[in-house]
């Protein structure tokens, strides 16, 4: 049976592709974007193909009024998937910045979740959480390691949570893409350059850009989010499954690779 699923950051990326893919599969889908102008837009691409059961409502997950309108909406399936990404040294990048990064990534996806929780237990009614982590949430790159500490968070959050509400029948599952190139990786990658200057960092712009460079995957050019959106269409809206999802599977070798190689590194 088809099952009403509320996508955040449904504008773009894999976050619209999967609002496409769900709806077509036969899914009410609640596609929510962070401003205005994505409303319009995105209506009339659903439109255009013909998905009439997928809605398209605006939900800044900073906007209060926004968020309340939208826990107003009985859903069975939560997908938080918007985020934003924020790369740069950790050790000067400007720590407002870091603050907005953990807000709209952590803070914010947890305080709709919270919502969406209690109202599915008041009602004694099964429900589904799907966090979009990242690859970056189960290792960190330098040069990432702010967007990475967010992602990291949103993996223990969810791990808690998954233990805390089998006795309701709540499930709660995440989803670590690789390095898609939707356009994400690529917008976060130029973030430091609007801050970063060699008169005042000791981290010099030329070195943070060879860093960055030098981080690019050799795979991520042949990588295809039609992939990713595929295996999301199949994940968000299943009653059984994996808790943890890596996609691609070679992402998942490189990141169980990393992770052994932490235990023996010396400083």
């Amino acid at each position: 049976m088809g099952k009403t699923i509320l996508i955040t950051g449904a504008g773009s990326g894999l976050g619209e592709g999967a609002a496409f893919g769900l709806a077509r599969q036969g899914h009410r889908v609640i596609a929510t974007v962070q401003v205005a102008p994505q409303v319009t837009a995105l209506r009339c691409k659903a439109e255009a193909l013909g998905l009439t059961s997928m809605e398209v409502e605006k939900l800044d997950l900073l906007d209060p009024y926004d968020v309340a309108q939208a826990l107003k909406c009985d859903i069975d399936v939560l997908f938080n998937n918007a985020g934003i990404g924020e790369a740069g040294p950790v050790s000067e990048i400007p720590i407002g910045l870091v603050r907005r990064n953990f807000e709209t990534n952590l803070f914010a996806p947890l305080a709709l979740t919270q919502g969406f929780v209690a109202k599915w237990v008041a009602a004694k009614q099964p429900g589904k959480v799907v966090f979009c982590s990242s690859i970056s949430g189960l290792f960190t790159p330098a040069g990432f390691g702010v967007y990475a500490a967010t992602k990291h968070a949103i993996e223990a959050i969810a791990e808690a949570m998954q233990h805390e509400l089998v006795p309701f029948g709540i499930k709660v599952q995440t989803v670590q893409p690789g390095p898609y190139p939707t356009g994400f990786t690529e917008t976060m990658a130029d973030t430091p350059f609007r801050w970063l200057d060699d008169g005042r960092n000791f981290t010099k712009r030329a070195a943070m850009r060879d860093l960055i460079d030098s981080l690019s995957w050799s795979d991520e050019a042949r990588l295809d989010p039609a992939e990713m959106i595929a295996r999301l269409v199949e994940i968000v809206p299943a009653d059984d499954g994996k808790f943890r999802n890596v996609v691609p599977e070679l992402m998942e070798e490189l990141v169980r690779e990393s992770q052994g190689e932490a235990w023996d590194r010396n400083i």
